[in-house]
């Protein structure tokens, strides 16, 4: 997925009416992409250590975009972000690196 893309997506989710459970999907994505380049600057030892905390953050950010998807489908909101996302999880794991990306630009 590339940055517009992401960037279109970012949009839809902060356009939602159930922004409680939209906050916690971005904040779910910004703790799973600290953690992902935590463990890519750790050596084996860390990255050993820290593996199953990286999986249950990254299984909370599916979950979360998961339960996004559902309840926006359930007022008639837009859920086609969901399919672009896909089922890959490299690609939602990126999906939520990109999330903290735009985050940062824009808390310049």
């Amino acid at each position: 997925m590339e940055l517009k893309e992401s960037q279109d997506i970012y949009i839809v989710l902060i356009s939602s009416q159930h922004q409680s459970l939209v906050n916690t999907l971005i904040k779910s994505a910004v703790r799973y992409s600290r953690l992902r380049v935590d463990w890519f600057l750790s050596d084996l030892e860390g990255r050993i250590k820290m593996d199953a905390e990286r999986t249950r953050a990254h299984e909370t950010f599916i979950d979360n975009c998961n339960i996004v998807c559902r309840n926006m489908g359930q007022t008639g909101e837009d859920t086609q972000w969901r399919t672009k996302v896909g089922s890959d999880r490299k690609a939602i794991g990126d999906f939520a690196c990109l999330i903290n990306a735009i985050l940062s630009i824009e808390a310049r």
